[in-house]
């Protein structure tokens, strides 16, 4: 009996997630694995709590964090991904495109909204893009272009000036 539980939750856990979560193009077919000490889902509000050392992976892309919490629209559609650190921060890293170097970021939270492919880093950002840093209170990276913009206060936490680290083209080589 616990384990059909287990296998049924297990299901609909991976239904709530059949579309791409934090995937660009070329990891939107990958499967989604995660690992966690704890689920609570709610398939009726399209919801799923992951919490305990969560453990997020489709293709490159890979989530860590205490908390996730994933919900998705009536279409079953993935609409916003937030992670939250515990002791350490929650930490996200994928590639672009198969040439490019990873992408990484670390927030207090970090919340990934899918319709618009934009990632928030909320609390101690961190951003680290080929050879390019940006470091700040609040950074904010949109995938599809790959801009990215950063302030040195957001509401509830501390005050840190904008930081950024250009490395030439020239010098990356």
């Amino acid at each position: 009996m616990m384990r059909t539980l287990i296998a049924a939750l297990g299901l609909s856990g991976a239904a709530l997630l059949a579309t791409p979560a934090l995937a660009l193009d070329s990891d939107a077919n990958q499967p989604i694995n995660i690992a966690a000490d704890r689920l609570d889902l709610d398939d009726r509000a399209g919801t799923a709590v992951y919490t305990g050392d969560v453990d997020m992976q489709q293709g490159s892309m890979k989530l860590t964090a205490q908390r996730v919490e994933i919900e998705r629209n009536d279409q079953g559609e993935v609409t916003l991904v937030t992670a939250t650190g515990g002791a350490e921060r929650a930490y996200l890293e994928q590639r672009p495109a198969p040439d490019d170097p990873l992408v990484k970021g670390w927030g207090d939270t970090i919340i990934y909204h899918a319709g618009e492919r934009r990632v928030e880093l909320i609390g101690q950002a961190e951003l680290h893009q080929a050879s390019d840093t940006f470091n700040g209170a609040y950074v904010e990276y949109f995938l599809d272009n790959r801009q990215v913009q950063a302030r040195s206060q957001v509401q509830g936490t501390e005050n840190q000036r904008v930081r950024m680290s250009l490395t030439p083209k020239s010098a990356e080589q």
